[in-house]
């Protein structure tokens, strides 16, 4: 049924992986899925953001986040699971529907943390606009 699932994933914020993560797994695992692991960063280079970064950080942040990607997956996934790290540049949810296009994946399974406003404490604002907006399958593990 699923063939590529994708798990976007703030390295730096638990809830936005630590539900959906088992979800995940167990799905690629279900059905001999690969799992493609998404982090967004923010796009450094627009000229109205980059301005204020030094030379070169977009680039270092990159790398660490590439770096910090790696390891999450060595000790979140098993080795049995064929797993891609995917770092892309954007707004987080426009950054997860391109990366889901271009990686042609089947299901999108992710988190809903956010809980700032009714909205966000409902579904969460980039889950939500995953939902509206992707073409393919969505997932929101609470």
């Amino acid at each position: 049924m699923y063939h590529k699932i994708m798990l976007p994933v703030d390295l730096n914020e638990e809830a936005s992986w630590k539900k959906a993560l088992p979800t995940a797994i167990t799905l690629c695992q279900t059905f001999g899925a690969s799992l493609h692991v998404v982090t967004v960063l923010p796009d450094f280079k627009m000229p109205m953001v980059g301005a204020y970064f030094p030379k070169n950080f977009s680039k270092k942040a990159h790398d660490a986040i590439k770096e910090a990607q790696h390891a999450f997956i060595q000790e979140n996934v098993p080795e049995d699971i064929q797993t891609q790290s995917v770092i892309v540049d954007g707004s987080p949810w426009e950054a997860i529907i391109k990366a889901g296009k271009q990686l042609d994946i089947d299901l999108i399974v992710m988190a809903s943390h956010n809980k700032r406003k009714f909205v966000d404490y409902v579904l969460g604002p980039n889950a939500e606009h995953v939902v509206h907006h992707a073409k393919m399958s969505v997932m929101i593990v609470r």
